[in-house]
């Protein structure tokens, strides 16, 4: 059997102010016509379908206007809510819509939605496990997993109780970060390592479907994936390659992945230079101005309403930032890394030294993770 593999699609979603909504509907007319030429049987939605977890009322129409025309089309959807996600808005009318191959699964209640399909090798069982924190294991299993404190623990448990039948194909739809992959500025980071689980505890399946990273890869074998983002996101993701995943499975243990190149509406990209060259015609006329864009300028002075200047150029300017003697002395312009950026035991040692002119000790340290770690769990 043939899928597409997708995740983290964000709809509704807003990158320095700009909506991303054309963009997105460009690319999932893609993956419509990626399905009709791949003839594929089903798609893995592996979580993150919204920005928000209440998104916008644009977005929804959109996944439904998706969702609709694959349907239509007979093509199966597999889908799991992630943590950008409403896992209880997400699968409204699930019951419905499963008549229809549209397979939605529910917030985490102990139960493991399973639906199998059967190909000319026999049954192929597709567990859907949305995105859970440990709170949610311990609030539903109690006693027994009164002890779990991290989500590696707590899929370990999960993932334990599933009645796999190893002797079938097993395919699982999971939105977790594994240790070992590569992160990108547009994804929401948990202190402390606190949500990091292993691949190892994936050994029993065929092939896991991922979501959560933004840049497709894969974590230890081929068979353990993230699809990665349809559009970039941030300008951390201007050299990845965005695409779309092609998984056929034949007989137990064959699994055949492919990658099709996306076209985005607008590349992202970054322009370095002076004001004077970044705004040469000779420099530009070549370029698609239309594209998301990070400009730096290296002049040593600033330039006079620089960024509504350059939009006259670059319309879909998203970002200004000066690289010069000024503010690598200052670090206040063009730093490495915002505030906004840092996780929070990161600033919360900032202060300490701040207020108390030397480090933490391991044992304030450790205080503060496990204290971070409490008020997480319980916002979450």
């Amino acid at each position: 059997m043939k899928f597409i593999h997708l995740a983290d699609l964000h709809l509704g979603k807003r990158v320095n102010g700009f909506s991303m909504l054309e963009d997105q509907k460009y690319v999932l007319e893609q993956v419509l016509e990626t399905v009709a030429e791949e003839k594929a049987d089903g798609v893995f939605l592996s979580g993150d379908i919204y920005d928000k977890q209440i998104p916008p009322v644009e977005a929804v129409r959109l996944c439904d206007d998706f969702l609709t025309r694959l349907a239509e089309r007979h093509v199966s959807v597999y889908l799991i809510g992630g943590n950008h996600d409403s896992a209880e808005r997400l699968s409204f009318g699930a019951r419905l819509m499963s008549g229809s191959g549209i397979y939605l699964s529910p917030a985490y209640d102990g139960n493991v939605a399973r639906v199998t399909v059967s190909d000319g090798y026999g049954p192929l069982d597709i567990w859907l496990l949305p995105f859970f924190r440990p709170a949610q294991v311990r609030a539903v299993w109690g006693e027994e997993a009164e002890e779990i404190r991290t989500c590696q623990e707590a899929l370990a448990f999960v993932l334990g109780r599933l009645p796999l039948d190893k002797e079938r194909r097993n395919v699982l739809l999971a939105h977790q970060f594994v240790s070992g992959g590569v992160v990108c500025d547009s994804e929401e980071h948990a202190v402390g390592g606190l949500e990091q689980v292993d691949a190892a505890d994936f050994a029993d399946f065929d092939y896991v479907a991922l979501g959560h990273l933004h840049k497709a890869q894969h974590i230890g074998t081929e068979r353990v994936r993230y699809a990665g983002t349809l559009l970039k996101y941030s300008f951390s993701e201007v050299g990845h390659r965005k695409s779309i995943t092609v998984v056929e499975l034949r007989e137990k243990g064959n699994v055949e992945i492919r990658e099709r190149p996306v076209r985005p509406l607008h590349e992202m990209r970054g322009i370095r230079g002076s004001y004077a060259e970044v705004t040469s015609r000779a420099n530009y006329e070549n370029t698609d101005t239309q594209d998301y864009v990070r400009i730096t300028l290296t002049d040593e002075e600033d330039i006079f309403d620089a960024a509504g200047k350059l939009r006259s150029i670059y319309p879909n300017l998203m970002q200004l930032d000066y690289d010069n003697v000024r503010t690598r002395m200052h670090q206040g312009v063009a730093v490495s890394e915002t505030e906004e950026e840092k996780d929070p035991l990161t600033l919360a040692e900032e202060l300490f030294v701040l207020q108390n002119n030397k480090p933490m000790s391991d044992g304030q340290r450790e205080y503060l993770r496990k204290l971070a770690r409490t008020v997480w769990e319980e916002e979450r």
